[in-house]
């Protein structure tokens, strides 16, 4: 009898937005970033992707959808997540006693339908330090 580890299955959003983080990863490589930390966690708060740039520390939010029916992926950066990445930057900074100007930006990614398209925005919210 064969059984399955559902711990170990991902649902399709899980392995779309995996593979939307993936072009994003790819996309901020190829502008020159470098990428510090994937995945970044501390608590219940996670950071998609951390990278550096010039003299910038930049927390990226990765936010895929298959489609834009519903509003671009980056409308759905909501005021909490905002906040949560803003308190994540902060325990990110304190811990590794990181003294860079911070910047918070967007990956916005559509996948599916036989759509690839990924769009950075830069400097995306303003955080209230």
């Amino acid at each position: 009898m064969k059984t399955e580890n559902k711990t170990l299955m991902k649902t399709e959003k899980q392995t779309k937005g995996i593979a939307g983080e993936e072009l994003a990863v790819n996309h901020l490589l190829g502008k020159g970033y470098r990428i510090f930390e994937r995945n970044w966690r501390c608590g219940h708060l996670e950071v998609d992707i951390i990278a550096g740039i010039d003299d910038y520390l930049v927390i990226v939010e990765v936010k895929t959808r298959k489609n834009s029916r519903n509003g671009a992926p980056e409308d759905f950066v909501v005021r909490q997540k905002q906040r949560n990445l803003i308190r994540a930057a902060n325990y990110y900074i304190s811990f590794k006693g990181i003294r860079k100007e911070v910047r918070f930006d967007v990956v916005s990614v559509l996948l599916g339908d036989g759509v690839e398209e990924v769009r950075h925005i830069e400097d995306a919210f303003k955080p209230v330090w």
